[in-house]
This record gives C-alpha cells, structure tokens and sequence, in this order.
C-alpha cells in the first residue's frame, strides 16, 4: 500500500472527536478558503425538521484549523462509503476534495463536507441570541444539540484552537 493511495479526512466537528472509521494517521491541519461555522440546521443528528437544532459546516471564506486523519488505502472505500451516509444523510453538505496543510508541513489532499448554501438546511450566519436558542432546543438521533457543542469545543481546546462562538455558548450553557 502506498501513501498515494491513502485517504485523508478533515474533520472540523464532531469528525475530531469521533471519527467513526479507522485510521493509520491523526495530525493537526488548516484549511484555506473556508471556515467553521455553525451554519447548518440539523434535521437528523442533533435536531428534528420541526425542532431543529445547529450544527457545524465549512462555510465560504478565511481557514479553519481542525484534524486530518490518514485511511489506509484498503479501507479508503469503505471509510467514504461510512461518511456518506453520516454526514449526507440529508444532502447539506457537498464532498469537496482540498488541499490542507498538516502540523508536520505537507500538504495532502483531504476530503471535507462543506456547507451548501442553496440547500433549505443552510442557516447562513445567525446572530448569537439565534445560535443559542437552537443549540439548546436541537435533540435528535446523535444526542442533544449542546453536547455536541460542548464536545467540539472541549476537542478543539485540547488542540489549542479558540472559537470565540462556541466559547461564547459553552458559557452560556453552564
């Protein structure tokens, strides 16, 4: 198996804290182009269509710091297959492949799930009395709406990367 023929992963959410694949490698990377933004409504995992709860997206616009995960080639299939059916459960998200800058400083090529915003999901930005209303009230089938945010915040302390929002809503919280 060759390096080549590996997959990588970039996880931004809930992807950090619980892949739900294997993987051979886990390092810190950025992004270019596109931010972490709580921009989705969520209908499924956090959240029902009548009561909807928010959940994280790569939005248009500045980097995002997150995590890159290595997949063995002979599991790469497999692995995608398992993604696309978490994270487009109700095609929000487009699979994009981009390029990402890892901790040791190569650049692979990673697959991310990046907001659509021309689907009915898309919450675009909220103001923050919005995003707090939502995370408190989302419960769907992955748990409540604010323990993924207190999940992904905790995971991305961990890392030493500051998100002035969830920061702002994990306070809140408590």
């Amino acid at each position: 198996m060759s390096a080549a023929q590996d997959l990588w992963v970039f996880g931004y959410g809930s992807l950090m804290w619980r892949p739900g694949f294997a993987f051979l490698e886990r390092q810190a990377a950025v992004v270019r182009g596109y931010h972490r933004s709580l921009c989705v409504y969520s209908h499924v995992h956090r959240g029902t269509a009548a009561v909807p709860g928010l959940v994280l997206g790569l939005d248009r616009g500045g980097s995002c710091k997150g995590v890159a995960f290595r997949v063995g080639a002979a599991d790469a299939a497999q692995t995608l297959a398992y993604l696309r059916a978490r994270e487009q459960v109700t095609a929000v998200y487009l699979e994009v492949s981009l390029s990402a800058r890892l901790s040791d400083g190569r650049a692979v090529s990673v697959i991310c799930y990046v907001a659509d915003r021309g689907h009915l999901q898309y919450a675009g930005r909220l103001q923050r009395d919005e995003l707090l209303r939502l995370t408190q009230q989302g419960v769907g089938l992955s748990g409540a709406n604010a323990d993924y945010v207190r999940n992904t915040h905790a995971h991305l302390a961990e890392l030493m990367i500051s998100d002035d929002t969830l920061d702002w809503l994990v306070r809140r919280f408590d």
